[in-house]
């Protein structure tokens, strides 16, 4: 049973940050900071909307969870992938290991960018919190 401890301590912090996303509403002003990006800037980061959409996903809303922050809510899916397979393996005795090349992660933060662009232009304003 050790072997599963990670995983299951990871899940557990995860279910603990999102079943208090879930109770104290991100779209009530007040209760978590604002993006400082946005604040300082008026530009929307990759991560912003991304507690409106933790909050909407949790409460069944996928619609309203993609259209908060569409990458977090993809995220949040590759997450219980990644986790399952993570416990598969755990359970097994086996090591998870994810090893993506250079190119990956370069694909990855072009995504990114890209989503954060087209996100604060006009033409991409559904992407937008």
């Amino acid at each position: 049973m050790g072997r599963l401890a990670t995983p299951l301590g990871i899940l557990a912090a995860v279910t603990a940050a999102f079943t208090y996303v879930g109770t104290v509403d991100p779209n009530d002003p007040g209760h978590y900071p604002v993006c400082p990006l946005l604040k300082l800037t008026g530009v929307f980061c990759p991560g912003c909307g991304g507690l409106r959409s933790a909050h909407a996903f949790i409460h069944g809303d996928l619609g309203a969870a993609f259209s908060a922050n569409a990458v977090a809510t993809t995220g949040y899916f590759l997450f219980a992938a990644v986790w399952v397979l993570w416990l598969v393996r755990a359970w097994r005795g086996r090591p998870l290991r994810i090893g993506l090349a250079p190119a990956w992660w370069w694909g990855i933060g072009a995504l990114l960018l890209i989503f954060t662009v087209v996100r604060n232009l006009p033409f991409g304003s559904a992407l937008a919190p």
